[in-house]
């Protein structure tokens, strides 16, 4: 099934600010909400699709990778522990973006569920932080794709404990504020009649346990600092600049709450001989001049190895070859680039007097004049070509 445009399920423009998004996306997920459209399955597949496209959409750097690449930014195992983030997103996580969009108090007490954190009122501590690192690749491993074996050293869930915070599962009880729920209710009565909210509860941060004893090794926070080893899967044709997200993979929450994303910036390590200009690469050859007159076969480097080249006879310096499908690949696509060669006659700066002599002669020679082609490309045109 094909997924929808981002912008068009929130029914907002690409120019569309954050406070403009956020707007938009309460009015659709208080339109679909499971509340709302008891049984409705078309809009509760309507209410996670908005929340998908508001995940991205509200993320700068997710953003960013959309507008660019479109759907087939978050394509690398979507939504799994590891993957590229983009996707899969469960109820769970679409109500634990509403304190932040609609306000515990305002919609808890609208729909009667206090945020719904989770199906059963809760919440689960503290979502982690999100994790950046720089991943240096050269320019093989951009053009094949690669796998990338990292320690990271971040918060990671206490082994002790199992992240809940606590000494044993006997220093954990039921809290007496809420009774267990996470919630407070409380009913006012105005001109209008009762009016009931639900708020978080204070005692326990919504969680509906208490700790009365707290883990030794986390001091109560349920992670600690470590370190884990991350494989991350690159995909062929990524660029300098590019952000990666592999959800999961950031600092573990407080008290079980759910850890945060791994971001990964990549970088291009430069390559001695080529350059690289989009999809296309580019290196600058040197040719003798007894070459350009006479021709010959040469190998040049290329991003998977080297290949050869045949340089006819009578060629100009500024002169451009085309390997056909010997540049990058386009990521997530089927695109290739090629690689261009840009021929360049080498003048020898200081010649023997034999060599001088020989000069001379064909100096005299009409051979030797100039004689562009009427119809031959000027500088600029090539230029073009090459980086078009």
């Amino acid at each position: 099934m094909t997924k929808r445009d981002y912008y068009e399920i929130l029914n907002v423009s690409k120019t569309s600010t954050a406070e403009e998004i956020k707007k938009a996306y309460r009015k659709v997920a208080m339109q679909f909400h499971p509340d709302r459209n008891p049984g409705d399955k078309a809009a509760e597949e309507k209410f996670k699709e908005a929340a998908e496209a508001y995940e991205v959409l509200n993320d700068a750097d997710k953003r960013a990778q959309y507008d660019r690449f479109g759907h087939n930014a978050f394509s690398q195992g979507r939504g799994g522990a590891g993957g590229f983030s983009g996707g899969g997103m469960n109820m769970d996580d679409i109500f634990s973006q509403f304190g932040d969009i609609f306000g515990d108090d305002a919609f808890g007490g609208f729909f009667g569920g206090g945020g719904r954190r989770s199906s059963t009122g809760r919440s689960h501590g503290a979502r982690g932080t999100n994790l950046r690192v720089k991943l240096k690749l050269n320019f093989e491993e951009i053009a094949k794709g690669a796998s990338k074996t990292i320690k990271v050293k971040k918060y990671v869930k206490c082994t002790t404990c199992s992240g809940s915070g606590a000494k044993d599962k006997n220093s954990v009880q039921t809290c007496t504020g809420c009774g267990g729920s996470g919630q407070v209710r409380r009913v006012q009565n105005t001109f209008l009649g009762q009016m009931q909210t639900v708020t978080t509860c204070p005692t326990c941060n919504g969680e509906g346990t208490t700790v009365t004893a707290k883990c030794t090794s986390c001091k109560g926070e349920g992670r600690v600092y470590g370190e884990e080893t991350v494989t991350i899967d690159i995909p062929a044709g990524v660029q300098e600049g590019m952000q990666l997200s592999m959800s999961g993979k950031g600092n573990a929450g407080e008290r079980g709450g759910s850890p945060g994303d791994l971001i990964i910036l990549i970088e291009e390590e430069a390559h001695p001989q080529l350059q690289r200009d989009g999809l296309n690469v580019a290196y600058e050859l040197f040719i003798s001049f007894p070459d350009a007159v006479f021709g010959t076969q040469i190998e040049v480097p290329t991003i998977d190895g080297r290949a050869k080249i045949k340089i006819p006879p009578g060629t100009q310096s500024g002169k451009i070859f085309r390997l056909k499908g010997k540049g990058f690949p386009q990521v997530n696509g089927y695109e290739k680039g090629d690689q261009l060669i840009h021929v360049n006659v080498w003048t020898p700066q200081h010649v023997s007097n034999e060599e001088k002599d020989a000069l001379e002669k064909m100096q005299q020679s009409q051979n030797f004049e100039p004689k562009p082609e009427k119809n031959g490309k000027s500088f600029f045109d090539k230029v073009r070509e090459m980086f078009g």
